[in-house]
């Protein structure tokens, strides 16, 4: 009989009790209370059976959406280990763009302008070798999406290549010298490194990462197995997370797999609360079945709102400006003043993979810096099917190369048009530079008329946005006394 109670109780009526005094009405519920969820009704503070049912619904709905939020990080790179292993073992198979990335793989955010080397290493085998090459950027991020280590130029070998030895959780064991020693939460981490081109050759940086890189266990340093390559460029296969209910099947092998302490009790406990639990299995019913679709549902659109809808003012580079940054807070740990940013967190891994303070630090001339742009120059979605035109004035603050690469809304990988590379870059030989060395970059559907060398394809009835990345960046980036114009719609 839990939430409920007699017709009749309501209707008695007693006097006064000797000891009564008054109460605050602050303290009290009414029988009746108006929400977003309906009328919630009670008797006396007893909440009836309908009542009872609707917020619990409404609680397993909160935590589910909340559990999204928290979560992104653990279900991308489940995602990302799925599209690893569709090429081959842990520990072994090393997916490399030899030819670039194009639009045809998906991945959040990619850049086509790098040689990628990814990775997924699994250390409950025991401590793994990382033989990392000279001249390239790389981390290495923990299942949980949380920093590790960098790896070359803004590493401990600063680019000159090293061994480095991966333990496992809670490793007790002998720690050979000669290694830069790495610590990680998880036993699955993600590896990524990237190399750059050099007057517009590919093979001298594929052949640094096939010559220098290998991963091995440490039990078999001397005599390490074969590694394996794996030419991506051009292929086609997914790498990012849900955005529906199986959401929350791609978090399950995290936190089976993983030790109990490799994430904070409260998350845990979130987790748990919609039947996430390390040890038992996930099989919700029915009923929790549907409030998770739901709450994949709002939690996917609450992504999308902190994302292309900002509307934290530190989300934005500059005053009435439409280009964003992709670390509010300029905090790798998303806590900046040592408050946890959620809504920053969630944004970010929403959009992107991998995090490292390398990427958060001023390093004038050296990594590179990012901006994003969702926006006009009136405060509209960018429309596939207009054409628009971006300035970017002189001199433009980056030391290597910049670039202009346009991602699809829906994926947040690279837009898929009739161009292989959605993207401009200062690398482009025909790229067409003013006078001053300023540059106009174009948008549309069809490019303009004489223009087409400084023109990115769109498709019509789709929505994109596009990144500016500075490698090398300048001070003037730093103190913003350079800044991109504003995208403004022409046609």
């Amino acid at each position: 009989m839990s939430g409920a109670y007699s017709e009749g109780m309501a209707d008695v009526v007693k006097a006064k009790p000797k000891m009564a005094t008054d109460i605050p009405a602050g303290i009290i519920t009414p029988d009746a209370v108006e929400t977003r969820l309906g009328t919630l009704r009670f008797f006396d503070g007893l909440p009836d059976e309908a009542t009872v049912q609707r917020v619990y619904d409404n609680l397993d709905l909160m935590r589910g959406v909340q559990a999204f939020l928290t979560a992104i990080p653990a279900a991308s790179l489940s995602a990302m280990r799925t599209g690893i292993r569709s090429f081959g073992p842990d520990n072994q198979t090393v997916l490399i763009t030899e030819s670039l990335m194009d639009s045809r793989s998906l991945f959040l955010t990619a850049n086509s302008e790098t040689i990628y080397n990814l990775m997924w290493v699994d250390t409950k085998g025991g401590p793994l070798v990382i033989e990392v090459p000279p001249h390239v950027l790389g981390m290495v991020d923990d299942f949980w999406m949380r920093y590790v280590a960098d790896m070359g130029n803004a590493g401990p070998d600063r680019g000159q290549g090293g061994k480095y030895l991966l333990l496992p959780p809670n490793y007790t064991g002998d720690v050979p010298e000669g290694y830069f020693i790495l610590h990680s939460r998880t036993y699955g981490n993600f590896l990524f490194f990237r190399g750059f081109i050099v007057n517009g050759d590919l093979r001298p940086v594929v052949e640094n990462a096939k010559q220098h890189f290998r991963v091995y266990p440490l039990d078999q340093a001397a005599h390490p197995p074969a590694m394996t390559f794996v030419d991506i460029s051009g292929q086609t296969f997914n790498t990012i997370h849900s955005n529906d209910v199986s959401f929350f099947d791609e978090i399950v092998p995290v936190v089976q797999e993983e030790p109990l302490e490799a994430v904070d009790p409260e998350t845990c406990g979130l987790l748990a609360a919609i039947g996430i639990q390390k040890g038992k299995p996930f099989a919700p019913d029915d009923r929790m079945r549907r409030i998770l679709a739901e709450a994949a549902a709002i939690g996917n659109a609450t992504a999308r709102a902190l994302v292309f809808s900002a509307r934290d003012p530190e989300a934005y580079l500059y005053p009435n400006s439409a280009w964003q940054t992709v670390w509010i807070g300029n905090n790798y740990l998303f806590s900046p003043d040592g408050v946890l940013d959620i809504d920053a967190r969630a944004m970010f891994f929403y959009m992107g993979v991998g995090v490292s303070p390398a990427m958060t630090v001023k390093m004038v001339g050296l990594g590179s810096q990012y901006a994003m742009a969702y926006h006009d120059a009136e405060g509209q979605h960018l429309d596939g099917a207009k054409t628009y035109q971006l300035h970017l004035p002189a001199p433009i603050p980056a030391k290597d190369f910049w670039s202009l690469l346009v991602y699809d809304p829906q994926t947040r990988a690279m837009l898929q048009t009739d161009q292989q590379f959605p993207s401009l870059s200062s690398q482009k030989a025909d790229l067409v530079v003013n006078a001053d060395t300023s540059v106009d970059v174009h948008f549309g559907p069809e490019p303009p008329l004489g223009k087409e060398t400084n023109w990115v394809q769109t498709v019509p009835g789709k929505g994109w946005f596009v990144a500016l990345r500075i490698y090398g960046p300048l001070e003037s980036w730093f103190d913003q006394t350079w800044r991109p114009g504003e995208i403004e719609m022409v046609g």
